[in-house]
């Protein structure tokens, strides 16, 4: 597989997650603090996405490195709102299985591919 076609396919799958992140915000409870852990989910869920397919079109290795940065960081905060949704048990922690598998993937892909620029 090229550099090429492994960037458009992960950019299908963090659109993807994006559209399972924004459902499973629709999901949770209808209360003030849920809306506060809603906005942070949904904001960094759907960023992951958007800063990797802007790391695609960067200007320079640096830029690069930078913006796949960006996507690490916006997983583990990701990660971090998933984690606390589970602890308080606001969805079944079944329903979230998929996406807390899924976000680890992400943050050991941009890993390695900040480690090897």
């Amino acid at each position: 597989m090229t550099n090429k076609e492994f960037a458009e396919i992960l950019e299908k799958r963090t659109t993807q997650f994006a559209i399972q992140i924004i459902n499973l915000s629709a999901s949770l409870p209808h209360t003030t603090e849920s809306l506060v852990v809603k906005n942070q989910l949904t904001k960094s869920g759907t960023s992951i996405g958007a800063n990797y397919r802007e790391a695609n079109r960067s200007r320079s290795k640096k830029d690069f490195k930078n913006k796949i940065k960006i996507c690490l960081g916006e997983a583990s905060e990701t990660e971090y709102w998933l984690e606390i949704i589970e602890e308080i048990n606001w969805i079944n922690k079944n329903k979230i299985d998929f996406i807390r598998k899924e976000i680890k993937e992400f943050m050991a892909i941009f890993t390695s591919i900040a480690n090897k620029l």
